[in-house]
């Protein structure tokens, strides 16, 4: 009899049972490898908000922005006083361990003789940025002033615009050129900030061992030499003009909390009332960048230990300070007139230890006749 084909239902049955085991094997491996992809995922990237945040950011030029071991340090270099700025980053650079990266502030002219000076003397090792400055942002903000024609420098209101400045950093020391730093800067970094304090600052009644110096040259050191309490835009302030005020030549600032409380909108505010009003002028005892910083920051700053700002050096070359309390200092700053580069002028020796020859010749201390 010739055989019949046909489909046996129970092979049927047994092809489809081995289907579903291979598919079910499928999905458990799928499942397995989701959650094990869900256990090792790398976090995402935060956005970016004109600052960096977290790690595995692209990272900036010559050197790592975002880490604990990096201290970022803004300081000024005028052409006429880059041999005071290259003192200043020979004393941060020279007495701490930690890693210091500086933000060099200057004038389109003045970038590559900084870059020279640097490269050419015992600096070359640091790591460093030259950022240049536009003085147009400050049209319609500044007046001429013959009466301290230096305190009218572009330089001067870097400052008041850390947050336009090309660094990537959450917190950052400012730093003028007329300071000599004794201590170890993370010292001074790691200060911390009260909540909702975009800086800190030294106050000018904060350390006894000066008061005497101070009275002695007629110093200022409340608001009322800052601000010309006769106008009625500085009376509206409602700040108390026995109040004391502070120095912005040190100060540690918080980024992000600087940009959260448009601190610059504010301080060109002022600085465009002053050019309308002149509520204040280079006459008076700040000139006219710290008056600005007087009234945004008002109540609003966290203090520093006094000793990161040992300031006054410069007010006077008849007062001084005794031997032993400028060794305990961390900071000195010769704020005023007198600067140590020049004469007359006090401590020289204190500054004169970290200077470093102009590798061109341009920058030359002033030093009386026969002085070696």
């Amino acid at each position: 009899m010739p055989s019949h084909a046909g489909s046996n239902p129970e092979d049927s049955t047994c092809d489809l049972r081995v289907v579903n085991r291979v598919l079910l094997m499928l999905l458990v491996v799928l499942v397995f490898l989701l959650l094990l992809s869900k256990m090792f995922r790398v976090s995402p990237r935060p956005k970016l908000s004109g600052h960096r945040k977290g790690l595995g950011l692209p990272q900036v030029p010559r050197v790592t922005m975002e880490t604990d071991h990096v201290i970022p340090i803004i300081i000024c270099a005028a052409e006429e006083r880059l041999g005071a700025t290259m003192a200043t980053i020979n004393s941060v650079y020279s007495n701490t361990d930690a890693g210091v990266f500086f933000y060099i502030v200057t004038l389109r002219d003045a970038v590559k003789l900084t870059r020279q000076y640097i490269d050419k003397t015992k600096l070359k090792g640091i790591k460093y940025k030259i950022l240049e400055f536009n003085p147009m942002v400050l049209r319609g903000k500044v007046k001429p002033d013959s009466s301290r024609p230096d305190l009218l420098h572009p330089l001067n209101f870097v400052r008041f615009y850390l947050p336009l400045l090309d660094i990537k950093h959450k917190r950052v020391i400012y730093l003028d050129d007329d300071i000599i730093v004794q201590g170890d800067i993370k010292d001074l970094f790691g200060i911390k900030l009260k909540p909702g304090h975009a800086a800190a600052f030294a106050t000018d009644c904060d350390l006894p061992a000066t008061h005497e110096m101070v009275r002695s040259v007629g110093m200022q050191t409340t608001y009322m030499g800052f601000l010309d309490y006769r106008k009625q835009e500085v009376r509206d302030l409602g700040i108390n003009p026995s109040d004391c005020s502070f120095n912005p030549g040190v100060f540690v600032a918080d980024i992000n909390e600087w940009k959260k409380q448009k601190i610059t909108k504010q301080l060109e505010k002022w600085m465009e009332e002053n050019f309308r009003q002149n509520i204040y002028s280079s006459a008076m005892a700040g000139g006219v960048a710290t008056p600005p910083m007087l009234i945004v920051f008002h109540n609003k700053y966290t203090t520093i230990d006094p000793l990161w700002h040992v300031r006054h050096l410069g007010w006077s070359p008849d007062a001084s300070y005794s031997d032993s309390f400028l060794q305990e200092a961390h900071l000195l700053h010769w704020n005023g007139r007198f600067k140590p580069w020049s004469y007359p002028s006090v401590h020289l020796d204190l500054w004169e230890k970290w200077f470093i020859p102009d590798p061109n010749g341009r920058f030359s201390l002033v030093r009386p006749e026969g002085d070696h």
